[in-house]
């Protein structure tokens, strides 16, 4: 049964081996502890009898644009459209603190085409979301692909 929760202090070892297992295999990019306990609250976990199988975060840039980060799935509960509920809470709480606009960074171009993302020039980007690049291994030469969306509201 799958169910979806806000991670917890716990959550981190498993975040950290899920994360960078993906980052091994070119699908995302890597992230230390330090990263995840300080973005922690981020966070939401899903698990499958009390086993977490993926998470993803909704990251605050500004007053009007937040960024998906650190969605990942375990590939055995792929294609089962978790992933996309997984987008579609974490546009909820967009649209709950008032954000109406999502990106996400990535190399899971269709994914996010499916979940209604478009695709964005980064070079268009405010220089907001680009703080945390400074620390990333492929700065300044980064080959993610920056993916957008408008919410409309869904209260």
């Amino acid at each position: 049964m799958i169910s979806f929760r806000k991670a917890k202090m716990s959550d981190v070892e498993n975040l950290h081996r899920l994360i960078n297992d993906f980052a091994t295999k070119g699908y995302m990019l890597p992230r230390s502890r330090n990263t995840l306990y300080e973005a922690l609250r981020e966070f939401t976990i899903i698990e499958d009898q009390g086993m977490l199988v993926g998470m993803g975060a909704l990251h605050v840039i500004w007053e009007d644009l937040a960024e998906i980060r650190a969605l990942a799935i375990k590939e055995e509960y792929q294609r089962r459209g978790i992933g996309q509920q997984l987008i579609n809470r974490l546009a909820k709480e967009a649209d709950e603190l008032e954000i109406h606009q999502i990106f996400a960074l990535t190399y899971q171009v269709a994914f996010f085409k499916k979940c209604g993302f478009n695709e964005v020039n980064k070079d268009e980007m405010p220089h907001k979301i680009w703080k945390e690049c400074i620390d990333c291994p492929k700065f300044p030469n980064c080959d993610e692909v920056a993916m957008a969306i408008t919410l409309v509201s869904i209260k």
